[in-house]
């Protein structure tokens, strides 16, 4: 967990400052012509950071049984100040994406599962279904942190721009978009398929019917 949470506070540390200073002209995403693009931004990325630094202790399994009360109170934290405005702020932000229609299409596709994903684990948690409530925040998660996965289009710029002239055809905007088309689609897809490995491991059918029945035997 030691590492994880390093990353998330390095992650936020880097990320949010220049949204801190509501000056468009320092935003890493440019300008998409669309008015309320920018402010829902600033509150996508702020409260994105709250589900991120909140998320390493959430699924630390030492922090959840010695501080119950906290992990319910930063749970509240993750789902209300953080996902919740976050991934709302995210489907104005993805469907208006200067990147182009693919990079929209996965945009809006992150949010409406980051979305589904945490109310589901909510919803358990209300429940008192803790196998599964568990299960779903895991998945949420993975999506939350799935931005982090998202900045490899750095590596892909270094890989795909010696090709700038032949495959690109000299055009830089189109290398551009396919950096951002390959990096947003492998960002959460990746996180998402990790996290359901590792949900998937050792299972067997009598734990799946335990899990689907909340911890019950039928």
């Amino acid at each position: 967990m030691g590492p994880l949470l390093v990353l998330t506070f390095a992650f936020v540390t880097f990320s949010l400052p220049p949204y801190l200073t509501l000056d468009p002209a320092r935003s890493r995403v440019p300008d998409p012509g669309y008015a309320p693009h920018y402010p829902m931004l600033v509150a996508h990325v702020i409260c994105g950071s709250v589900a991120i630094l909140v998320s390493g202790f959430q699924v630390w399994p030492w922090f959840r049984r010695r501080h119950p009360a906290a992990h319910r109170r930063l749970g509240r934290w993750y789902v209300f100040a953080g996902v919740l405005p976050a991934g709302l702020a995210g489907l104005v932000v993805g469907a208006t994406s200067p990147f182009g229609p693919v990079a929209r299409v996965s945009n809006v596709m992150l949010a409406t599962l980051w979305l589904i994903t945490t109310l589901i684990g909510w919803r358990m948690a209300r429940r008192r279904r803790f196998a599964e409530h568990r299960r779903w925040m895991i998945r949420s998660v993975a999506l939350t942190l799935s931005i982090v996965l998202n900045r490899l289009g750095g590596v892909l710029l270094v890989v795909l721009s010696p090709r700038l002239e032949t495959s690109f055809h000299g055009d830089e905007t189109l290398l551009t978009q396919t950096i951002a088309d390959i990096g947003t689609w492998l960002g959460w897809t990746l996180s998402l398929l990790i996290a359901e490995a590792w949900l998937e491991r050792g299972r067997t059918p009598r734990h799946a019917e335990l899990v689907s029945t909340g911890g019950r035997r039928a």
